[in-house]
């Protein structure tokens, strides 16, 4: 009973807290619960934290990427450039520059204050077709027309026939206006029109290398520093054994660089051994995958030591293009070398086959003659003329032939069409014409193509004149030859590069150039007597 009666004196707070003795674990269960669900809340911002510096981490690489990027001065680009094809494709000039500047003289050595010049170049060709590349090297000692150079006070140079291509880098004067200088270079000299020019340096170099973790390549001979060095008396260490081994960094630098330790040391020698190497390391970002987290470390590395045009200006610029590059399999990459021959200790290309090779880079033509386009139109215009086209499918100047062979001539253009002089140039070289450099003449208002010509000249004067039908001759006080063109030569080259348009395209490039190509999916250890 005293149990019973202490249990009714319970005062009413006690009886509501004995009410059950599951009433007292409750505030326990309630307590997981809100346990559970600050955990849950807290992983969620655990997780929403990271997203949130996995996001602000790739803008802040983003960021640093595009203030990495240094961009050349597109002020210096000519204003009688080639005009752009109906193709879909893309020519990318890529300039391996020498420049000691930025600290790369630790890696090169030299000057430190030296601007360099294009130690090796090649274009790259990407066709319509997104499927097919070809690399097409031009060496570094071939004679070539340097046109007007843009000078930092804003002035331009003289046109500079018959002087080594390399030099054209540095005839800016800058490392902000050379790359414009040489692609001018290479615009006139391939009738092509550069929509990209990418420099790389030592350092640039040297960290893509790093990046990828090592190049494959692969030697003939044993290689001692004095085969880098030829000044040196003694053989020197050992550099690299013969056989296959992978490089990266100062290693892979120098295996590039070997002019004399290998075949007959010629600079020709050397670019077979560079597109082996491009095409190895092209091999290695393949096997990664081409996605903007593999890009990014890349880009990371080489944008420091990187010098672009304006349109590659910019860290998603520069990746979307190398996007645009995933499709192309390796085994429709290839490398080549513009047809040349030795002229005394320099070299010159080897004509008609150098233009039979920009031809069909024009017409989106693999090697073999397959057609890669993807015109920007499919219209063709029947019962166009189709006189005035050369063999390789550059229109001709004149719809009758003219042998312009030793005649040196300058192209100007007088008219405000873009374009023209390069389009008379690429047109009188067909016709076997030197020219010496193309500009844009002191007036745009010519109706009337004009052949100038100094004294004694008169006869060479009249064969240029006949490649331009209606032209007039006029005796100057000057030197040399040379055509103002005027607008009714813009009509009718019109006609002309129409009726180029309808005519069979090339079927391939020159055997020369096809048997000596080399594609990205080779063995690094094939091919392998580099001159």
């Amino acid at each position: 009973m005293t149990v019973t009666s202490n249990r009714t004196t319970q005062p009413p707070r006690h009886r509501s807290g004995g009410a059950g003795r599951g009433s007292r674990a409750a505030p326990r269960d309630r307590g997981r619960r809100r346990g559970r669900r600050r955990g849950v809340r807290t992983a969620l911002l655990v997780c929403l934290a990271l997203l949130v510096l996995l996001a602000g981490g790739a803008g802040w690489l983003y960021l640093k990427l595009d203030g990495d990027i240094s961009t050349f001065d597109s002020g210096g680009l000519s204003d009688d450039r080639p005009e752009a094809g109906s193709s879909t494709g893309e020519n990318v000039l890529v300039i391996g520059s020498d420049t000691r500047t930025g600290g790369n003289e630790a890696l090169g050595g030299g000057d430190k204050d030296d601007v360099g010049r294009s130690d090796t170049a090649f274009l790259l060709h990407v066709y319509a077709d997104h499927r097919h590349a070809i690399a097409v090297s031009i060496p570094r000692d071939t004679l070539v027309t340097i046109p007007p150079c843009r000078l930092p006070d804003g002035s331009w140079t003289k046109a500079q026939p018959d002087t080594m291509f390399n030099a054209a880098y540095s005839v800016g004067q800058t490392a902000k206006g050379n790359p414009a200088c040489t692609q001018n270079t290479v615009e006139q000299l391939t009738g092509l029109r550069v929509d990209h020019t990418v420099v790389v340096d030592f350092k640039g170099f040297a960290r893509l290398t790093d990046v990828v973790g090592g190049v494959k390549v692969c030697l003939p001979q044993d290689v001692y520093e004095n085969d880098l060095n030829p000044h040196l008396t003694a053989p020197g260490k050992l550099l690299f054994h013969k056989g296959e081994q992978t490089v990266s960094g100062q290693k892979a630098l120098d295996y590039v660089r070997i002019r004399h330790g290998i075949g007959d040391g010629s600079d020709i020698g050397r670019i077979k051994r560079q597109q082996a190497f491009v095409a190895s390391l092209l091999k290695e970002v393949k096997s990664k995958g081409l996605t903007p987290t593999n890009l990014l470390p890349l880009a990371e590395a080489a944008t420091q030591s990187l010098t672009v045009d304006p349109g590659l200006g910019s860290a998603d610029k520069l990746i979307s293009f190398a996007m645009s590059l995933k499709d192309i399999d390796l085994h429709n990459t290839e490398f080549v070398t513009v047809p040349w021959r030795y002229e005394g200790s320099r070299v010159a290309l080897v004509q008609p086959d150098a233009d039979a090779l920009w031809a069909a880079l024009r017409a989106d033509r693999t090697i073999d003659g397959k057609d890669a386009g993807g015109r920007k139109t499919d219209e063709k215009k029947s019962g166009e003329k189709k006189t005035g086209v050369s063999n390789s499918g550059t229109p001709s100047a004149s719809p009758a032939p003219v042998s312009g062979d030793g005649i040196d001539v300058a192209v100007y253009n007088g008219t405000s069409v873009p374009g023209l002089a390069a389009r008379a140039a690429a047109a009188l070289t067909a016709d076997g014409f030197t020219v010496t450099g193309t500009a844009t003449a002191s007036a745009q208002d010519h109706t009337t193509t004009l052949v100038e010509y100094g004294p004694g000249l008169e006869d060479e004067a009249r064969t240029v004149a006949r490649a331009f039908p209606g032209a007039e001759l006029q005796s100057v006080t000057g030197s040399g030859v040379s055509v103002v063109l005027g607008q009714a030569y813009a009509d009718t080259s019109a006609d002309t590069s129409a009726g180029a348009s309808a005519s069979p395209a090339p079927t391939a490039v020159p055997s020369r150039v096809a048997d000596g190509a080399r594609s990205a999916a080779d063995n690094p250890c094939s091919n392998l007597t580099y001159g």
